[in-house]
């Protein structure tokens, strides 16, 4: 019988998704196969610190309060040399980097794997440094042929007045390199302009602000391994209530969305999704897995908002849930992206 192999689950991490990713590696080690795979759970604090989490521990959204990494878990050395926990090497085969935004999803946890030898899941380098800052992926994405909302893009301290003056309400303004929606707030006049703009900043030191595209928000996810990527159903975000928008609150606290699978597009628009979800993923030069949100107008265009290099894996999550409409479970889409980063080529060579 083949050795089992050893999964580091990595999450927690210094952005604010922590909680989310926590929530995230709650539902993969749930899901893994462990008859081909011996998980172990890595958590990284919110101030930088690494711990070995154990596997009893509630990593889920219990009456409203999120999940966070306990400081006081026993500490994890991790370098290029590899990783350590009271001396003895944890012996990884590949580590699953379920981290979500700054340092983590960004390049960052990669190019640690990639200096220490160890495989890992998901994209390389450079393809998660692009995609975690819209203002970088954006011009990728339109210089592919793909439609992209217009936009401008805000540095702090470095901006003007009449860098706004013209803007067409109303208009989203969010940090370049902030997920699941934090820091971001929908704009309906100048009045209401700066107070998002220093929301924004509060996140990042790059604030976009974008027009408002009209439209339904239709996802896609890509899966891909030893250079073949595909396209899963496309899900429709259905949003509820007092939201205007698929905020943070909506996405993961107030059961405020449903997700639906839509049969009331014209024929032919859900392939052209399809397409266009490979294009990003291949424009930015991605590996393993990715969800690509697009707006779809009364008009029959097909916007791209963003792709997560990284998308969510909690129990609502749109990721999986569009691969079960394609056929595979939450388990075998785990085990896919595992073995995908097993067979990685072309980056860790010890």
């Amino acid at each position: 019988m083949m050795s089992k192999k050893r999964v580091a689950i990595v999450f927690g991490g210094q952005s604010s998704e922590h909680e989310i990713s926590c929530v995230s590696a709650g539902g993969v080690l749930g899901a893994i196969d462990r008859e081909r795979f011996d998980p172990i759970l890595i958590g990284i604090t919110r101030s930088g610190k690494w711990v070995l989490v154990d596997q009893a521990t509630t990593l889920a959204i219990k009456e409203g309060k999120l999940p966070e990494v306990d400081a006081s878990l026993p500490a994890i050395d991790a370098d290029i040399h590899g990783f350590n926990s009271n001396g003895k090497a944890l012996n990884i085969d590949v580590l699953f980097p379920l981290l979500h935004g700054p340092y983590g999803e960004d390049g960052t946890m990669q190019g640690l794997c990639e200096m220490a030898g160890i495989r890992y899941v998901g994209s390389g380098v450079l393809a998660s440094a692009v995609a975690m800052d819209k203002s970088f992926a954006k011009p990728i994405f339109a210089a592919h042929g793909l439609k992209v909302a217009p936009g401008i893009v805000l540095k702090q301290g470095e901006w003007s007045a009449s860098q706004i003056e013209n803007l067409k309400y109303p208009v989203f303004v969010k940090p370049a390199r902030s997920g699941s929606s934090r820091g971001t707030t929908k704009v309906k006049s100048f009045a209401e302009l700066q107070a998002a703009i220093d929301h924004g900043f509060e996140f990042d030191t790059k604030v976009m602000i974008e027009e408002a595209i009209v439209g339904r928000e239709i996802e896609c996810g890509v899966l891909e391994s030893a250079g073949n990527a595909q396209a899963s159903p496309i899900g429709e975000i259905k949003i509820l209530g007092k939201h205007e928008f698929y905020d943070f609150e909506a996405k993961y606290l107030d059961n405020a969305t449903t997700v639906a699978f839509p049969d009331d597009l014209p024929a032919g628009a859900e392939k052209a999704i399809q397409e266009a979800a490979i294009k990003a993923f291949k424009a930015l030069d991605c590996e393993g897995l990715a969800r690509v949100d697009f707006f779809y107008t009364d008009g029959g265009e097909i916007v791209i908002n963003e792709l997560n290099t990284m998308p969510g894996f909690t129990p609502t999550s749109m990721f999986p849930k569009l691969w079960e409409r394609g056929g595979l479970s939450y388990s075998e889409v785990i085990t896919k992206l595992i073995d995908a980063g097993l067979t990685r080529s072309g980056h860790v060579t010890r």
